[in-house]
């Protein structure tokens, strides 16, 4: 008997707050497939707040209160089985993060998960990741957000070492990345990868993504260290007006690409990986992917 469900998913980032319909069908005897059938984000950038004031402002609460009512609406219009809204960097380090969540629950009836990094690597693992890593390779995977950076290594299949730190888009636009942390960075990808005589990097996150389309490639196919270094190059040389009419950039995206651009590439010269592939998943396909598993168990 064929089975159809929706799940949703929302992740609620330092950058910004996105929600995930998704279209689950189980045919008998057959794979499971997945299919997005609504991708909502709003920029509201929480982490502007945040790390600078230490708190969520009254203005930007007032926004992500009504973005979670619009999300409660439409999950409601699409008749979900079941939703998980997960909240990272930007709520975690808030001082009223834990009261804004209350506050929300109570006038929305959404209850908002604020995880960890370690929670944040979980959850992304249990995307289609795993269907992509060979059992013969070594993978740095890169997940870059607006607060933190979540690093994995996998080794013939298997998760070798994890771990978050905080360099963001946006903590880096704000300078609020210090060399310690960098050094931090590059100590942990280097002593993690040195037994490996070659590894490939996975990057993931909404600029990653955005940087793949403009390349032309044909999905499966990795950018090169090359290719990302001159698209860099190229990044710097614009100003921000011209990143958005030249470079077709939204006006939350079109600041924010730069240092993540930098991140992708440190990550990748000191695990001295050649090319980055773009899978095109996120926190959002981890959570639907994690309760359709639920469900399934």
């Amino acid at each position: 008997m064929l089975k159809i469900e929706k799940y949703a998913a929302i992740d609620i980032g330092s950058n910004a707050i996105r929600l995930l319909i998704s279209t689950v069908t189980t045919p008998e005897n057959k794979p499971t497939h997945f299919k997005k059938t609504s991708l909502i984000r709003v920029p509201i950038r929480l982490g502007s707040d945040v790390f600078v004031n230490k708190r969520i402002s009254e203005a930007n609460y007032q926004r992500m209160l009504k973005a979670m009512e619009s999300y409660k609406l439409l999950m409601e219009l699409h008749q979900i089985s079941k939703y998980r809204a997960c909240a990272t960097s930007a709520m975690r380090d808030a001082e009223n993060g834990d009261e804004l969540a209350k506050e929300i629950l109570q006038n929305t009836g959404i209850n908002i998960e604020i995880i960890n990094g370690d929670d944040e690597a979980a959850i992304i693992a249990a995307t289609d990741l795993q269907d992509l890593i060979s059992s013969d390779s070594t993978y740095l995977y890169v997940d870059v957000g607006g607060g933190s950076t979540e690093l994995t290594i996998y080794h013939e299949g298997k998760t070798v070492a994890s771990k978050s730190f905080q360099i963001g888009t946006v903590r880096l636009l704000n300078e609020l990345v210090s060399d310690e942390d960098w050094r931090n960075f590059e100590t942990w990808i280097k002593t993690n990868t040195r037994d490996f005589s070659k590894v490939k990097l996975i990057g993931s996150g909404g600029n990653i993504n955005n940087i793949f389309k403009n390349s032309g490639k044909k999905i499966g196919k990795p950018l090169s260290f090359f290719y990302m270094s001159s698209y860099y190059q190229l990044l710097n040389s614009l100003t921000y007006e011209e990143r958005i009419v030249q470079l077709g950039l939204n006006q939350d995206r079109a600041d924010v690409i730069i240092p993540a651009t930098k991140i992708y590439l440190t990550a990748m010269k000191f695990s001295k990986a050649k090319n980055v592939y773009v899978p095109k998943i996120g926190l959002v396909d981890g959570i639907v992917k994690s309760l359709y598993q639920a469900d399934s168990n």
